[in-house]
C-alpha cells in the first residue's frame, strides 16, 4: 500500500511529512515514517536526457553496485533509466563509465510463456506505482504483477520481489546482451547449492576501453532454488523457485577480481536478510553525507533541487576495489589482480575508483569535495596514484582498471594539486610531484588526444613545447578525439601553472620557473586584432575566415567565444590582452546579455550543442569550458556582476524539478551537480584551489543561511556559516561583507580562513 496523496514520485510537489512503503505481504513493512534529509532528493531530475551512468537509485555513495531498472539498454547516451520509456528491460547492477553488467528480471512462468520467456520478458510499468529515494527503488511490473524493490550496500545488490500468490516464481539472468556502453558476453551461471549461485560475464571492448573486463558475481537467496535452466539460443538462465512464500529475497555481490571476492563482499557488507534495515542504513548514509551542508531559506523546490544537485555530486565515479582491497589492474600487457595497501587493522587504506574525466573538475569537485568532503578527495588522489604505481601514468579517466584517455591534457593535475594545497594530502608529496611532472613532459599524458591509446602524437605536445602552442589542424593527422589545438593550448597552460604551484611548494625553483613560462602559452593563441582566442596552423598563421562562434573550430566542445575565457590562472593577464579590465568586463558582460536569450545553454541536452544555432551561444553553462565565466567578474573587480549573473543563471538554468530538464547537457558524474551546489552557496575557486592559499571567491548565495559542518579529521574549525541577511530573489547584491566581524577584502577568503571556522555575514540589497 502506498499513501500516494502524501508521496508520489511521479509528481514534483511532494510533502515529506510522512512516507510509508508497505509491501503486499503484511509480515514485513518498510517504514520511512521518520523524515530524513535524503527524502529531499528528487531522483527523476533530467531523466528524460538519460545517460547510462547518470541515474542511480538503489546505490550507496560511490558504490560499486548501482542497481536500478533499465528502460533503455542499447547504448551509453539515452541508456539506462529513461523516464519517457515505460518498459523495464531488466534490473542491472553496474551503471558506470564504460561498464555494465548482471542484468536480471523477475518473471512468472506459465504454459503461455515457458517456451518464450528467455527472449520475451520485458514488462510495462507506471511511474504512478513507483517510489524512489536514495538507496531504494520500488515499482510494479505490470506484466507479472510482481512488486520489485531494490536496495544495496556498496558492493552488494539487495533484491526483494513479491510475487502473486500461487504464481510459479522465477528470476531470469540476462547475461549475454548489449547493455549500455558495451556487450555482455560469455555469461555463465552455476548452481552451487540450494540457496547459492555464482557466475561471471565479460564486458566487450570499444574504442574508449580497448581491454575486456570480467564481472564476477555471487548470488544468495532466502528461498530454495528448484532448478536452473539455460537457453542455448539466447544464453540466458532461468532460476526457478518452488517455495510457498510469495516473497523472494536475493543478494548479488559483485567483484571485478573473482567469485570468491564477490562472496566476501557479501559476507563483509550484508550478513543479514533484513531488507528494511538495508534501506534504512542507506537512507542514513546518504542523509549523513548530504547533511554536511544545512540550508535555511529559499523555497521548498529550491531546497530540494539543492540536495538533488549535492546527491549527484556524490554518486558518480564508482569504486572498483573489493572489501578486502583486491582490484582489477589492466594497465599492463596482461590483466592482473592488484591489492591495495592495508592499514593496521588489515583493511584497505583507501578504495580504488572507476571515473569519468577530471576535465572541468577544477571548477566543480575540486572546490566542493575539498571543502566539504576532504576524505573523499584524499581517497581519489591515492587511487589515482595507484594507477601510476601500476601503469606509470596518472589517468584522466580510468575505466576497467586502465585509462581510457578520454578528453585531453593532464586534467588530474589540478585536482591533486588542490588536495595538497588544502592540506588534505600531506604524505608522499615528492613522489606525487614526480608522477604529475611525468604527465606534462614528452610522451606523458599531455601527448595524447582523446582515446589515443597506442601513440603519443594527437595531443600535439611536441609543438606546444617547441612553438608555444598546439597547431590546428595537427599536421600529422588524426590520432584520437578532440584534436583542437587552441583548446589544448589553453588547457596545458593552465595545468602547467597548477603544477608550477606545487613545484614552488616543494622548493623546485627551476621547475617552477619552467612551468610558469609554459603557463603563459595561452597568449600565443589570443589574436589581439579581433579580441578572441584563435587557432593557429603549424606555420604560425591564424586560421582563415575564422568565426569565433563556430562550434569545435579548434576548440573542444565549445566555440572560440566561450573558450576565450579559459585562462583561470591569469585572468588579469587575459584582461590586459583585451585592453584592460574595463574592456574585458564590457566584453564578457555583452556575452552574458546575448547568452541570456538562450538561458545560458546551447539547448537542453548534450546533443543540442551540435545544433547550428544553439552552438553559437557565447556562454554555455551546459558544458565545462565556460561554466566559470560568471565568477570571472569578481577577479576583474566587478563582484556585483558576478552576483547578478550567477543568480540569474541559477534562476533560469539550474532551478526547478522536472524529468525533462536539469543540467541542460551532460552531468558528467558529479561535475555539473557540484557546479550547481557551488553557485547556490556563493563560493567558487577560479583556479581550482591550486594557489598556495587555495583562495575562494565569494558570490551571492540563494539561501538565507548555510552551515557547512567541517570534517574534524582534516580541519580545526567546527563550522563555516554563511548568513545572507535580507536575501530574496530581488536582493542579489552584497552591499556589506564581514567574516568573523572583520571586513573581507576583494570578496575572497583563503581555505585556511574558512576551515578554521567562522561566520560570514552578507548584507543583501537590490
Amino acid at each position: 500500500m502506498e499513501l500516494n496523496k502524501i508521496y508520489k514520485i511521479g509528481h514534483i510537489a511532494i510533502s515529506l511529512t510522512l512516507i510509508f512503503l508497505v509491501s503486499c505481504n503484511a509480515q514485513q513493512t518498510i517504514s520511512l515514517q521518520k523524515k530524513k534529509l535524503s527524502d529531499m532528493v528528487y531522483p527523476l531530475l533530467d531523466t528524460e536526457n538519460s545517460r547510462w551512468f547518470y541515474f542511480s537509485s538503489a546505490s550507496r555513495p560511490f558504490g560499486m553496485v548501482n542497481l536500478n531498472p533499465d528502460t533503455e539498454i542499447k547504448g551509453d547516451w539515452g541508456g539506462g533509466y529513461k523516464y519517457t520509456t515505460d518498459t523495464v528491460k531488466g534490473f542491472s547492477h553496474v551503471h558506470e563509465w564504460q561498464l555494465s553488467g548482471v542484468s536480471i528480471m523477475p518473471v512468472t512462468i506459465s504454459e503461455a510463456n515457458k517456451s518464450t520467456v528467455f527472449k520475451d520478458f520485458y514488462s510495462k510499468f507506471s511511474h504512478q506505482t513507483e517510489i524512489i529515494t536514495p538507496g531504494y527503488h520500488s515499482l510494479l511490473l505490470d506484466r507479472y504483477e510482481i512488486k520489485a524493490e531494490l536496495s544495496s550496500t556498496p558492493r552488494v545488490g539487495f533484491h526483494q520481489y513479491t510475487f502473486p500468490k500461487k504464481a510459479q516464481k522465477a528470476i531470469l539472468f540476462n547475461l549475454n546482451t548489449i547493455l549500455g556502453p558495451c556487450d555482455n558476453f560469455e555469461g555463465k551461471l552455476e548452481k552451487n547449492n540450494d540457496y547459492e549461485l555464482s557466475g561471471s560475464l565479460v564486458l566487450s571492448t570499444n574504442f574508449r576501453r580497448p581491454k575486456p573486463l570480467t564481472v564476477f558475481f555471487k548470488v544468495k537467496t532466502n528461498q530454495p532454488i528448484a532448478s536452473v535452466e539455460k537457453d542455448n539460443a539466447t544464453g540466458n538462465y532461468l532460476v526457478n523457485f518452488n517455495g510457498k512464500n510469495s516473497r523472494v529475497l536475493m543478494k548479488v555481490g559483485i567483484s571485478y577480481t573473482s567469485i570468491e571476492n564477490a562472496n566476501n563482499n557479501i559476507e563483509t557488507e550484508l550478513t543479514h536478510w533484513d531488507f528494511s534495515k538495508t534501506v534504512e542504513d542507506s537512507r542514513n548514509e546518504w542523509s549523513n553525507l548530504l547533511g554536511r551542508i544545512k540550508i535555511e531559506g529559499g523555497s521548498e523546490t529550491e531546497q530540494r533541487r539543492f540536495y538533488t544537485d549535492l546527491w549527484h555530486a556524490l554518486q558518480g565515479r564508482k569504486m572498483i576495489s573489493d572489501a578486502n582491497g583486491s582490484y582489477p589492474d589492466n594497465t599492463g600487457e596482461k590483466f592482473r589482480v592488484g591489492h591495495l595497501p592495508l592499514n593496521a587493522n588489515g583493511k584497505p587504506k583507501f578504495n580504488h575508483y572507476n571515473s569519468d574525466a577530471f576535465w572541468g573538475a577544477q571548477w566543480t569537485i575540486n572546490n566542493l569535495w575539498g571543502l566539504v568532503y576532504p576524505e573523499i578527495m584524499e581517497e581519489f588522489v591515492y587511487s589515482l596514484m595507484q594507477y601510476y604505481k601500476d601503469g606509470g601514468s596518472i589517468p584522466r579517466e580510468p575505466s576497467g582498471g586502465n585509462d581510457t584517455y578520454v578528453m585531453t591534457g593532464a586534467s588530474a593535475t589540478p585536482f591533486i594539486v588542490s588536495a595538497i594545497q588544502k592540506g588534505i594530502v600531506k604524505e608522499d608529496l615528492e613522489d606525487i610531484y614526480v608522477a604529475l611532472k611525468k604527465g606534462h613532459m614528452t610522451d606523458g599524458i599531455m601527448s595524447k588526444a582523446g582515446y589515443e591509446h597506442k601513440t603519443n602524437i594527437g595531443g600535439g605536445l611536441k609543438y606546444y613545447l617547441e612553438k608555444g602552442y598546439v597547431p590546428y589542424p595537427l599536421p600529422e593527422g588524426n590520432f584520437g578525439s578532440h584534436e583542437d589545438g587552441a583548446s589544448q593550448t589553453l588547457e596545458y597552460a593552465y595545468q602547467d601553472w597548477t603544477l608550477a604551484q606545487l613545484a614552488k611548494k616543494l622548493n623546485h625553483e627551476e621547475d617552477y620557473n619552467y612551468f610558469m613560462k609554459r603557463s603563459k602559452n595561452y597568449q600565443n593563441v589570443f589574436d589581439q586584432t579581433i579580441g578572441w582566442m584563435r587557432p593557429k596552423n603549424v606555420d604560425g598563421k591564424w586560421r582563415e575566415n575564422y568565426d569565433p562562434y563556430q562550434y569545435e573550430n579548434g576548440f573542444i566542445e565549445s566555440n572560440g567565444a566561450q573558450s576565450t575565457w579559459f585562462v583561470p590562472h591569469d585572468i588579469e593577464g587575459l584582461a590586459n590582452l583585451m585592453g584592460g579590465r574595463e574592456k574585458a568586463v564590457t566584453k564578457l558582460n555583452q556575452q552574458f546579455e546575448t547568452a541570456k536569450k538562450q538561458n545560458y545553454t546551447s539547448g537542453t541536452s548534450h546533443d543540442a550543442e551540435l545544433h547550428p544555432e544553439f552552438s553559437r551561444i557565447p556562454i554555455n553553462f551546459g558544458n565545462q569550458p565556460s561554466m566559470q565565466t560568471s565568477n570571472i567578474f569578481i577577479v576583474l573587480g566587478r563582484p556585483d556582476l558576478t552576483q547578478y549573473w550567477t543568480r540569474n543563471v541559477v534562476k533560469e538554468t539550474f532551478s526547478g524539478l522536472s524529468p525533462s530538464t536539469g543540467y541542460n547537457g551532460d552531468e558528467d558524474q558529479g561535475l555539473m551537480g557540484s557546479l550547481n551546489v557551488l553557485l547556490k552557496l556563493g563560493i567558487f575557486q577560479m583556479n581550482g584551489g591550486t594557489d598556495k592559499d587555495a583562495v575562494y571567491q565569494i558570490g551571492s548565495p540563494i539561501f538565507n543561511k548555510i552551515t557547512i559542518n567541517l570534517n574534524p579529521k582534516y580541519y580545526s574549525g567546527k563550522t563555516f556559516v554563511i548568513k545572507a541577511n535580507n536575501n530574496n530573489p530581488e536582493n542579489v547584491y552584497i552591499k556589506d561583507i564581514k567574516y568573523n566581524n572583520k571586513a573581507v577584502k576583494d570578496f575572497t577568503l583563503s581555505h585556511k580562513e574558512i576551515t578554521n571556522g567562522g561566520e560570514l555575514i552578507l548584507e543583501m540589497s537590490k
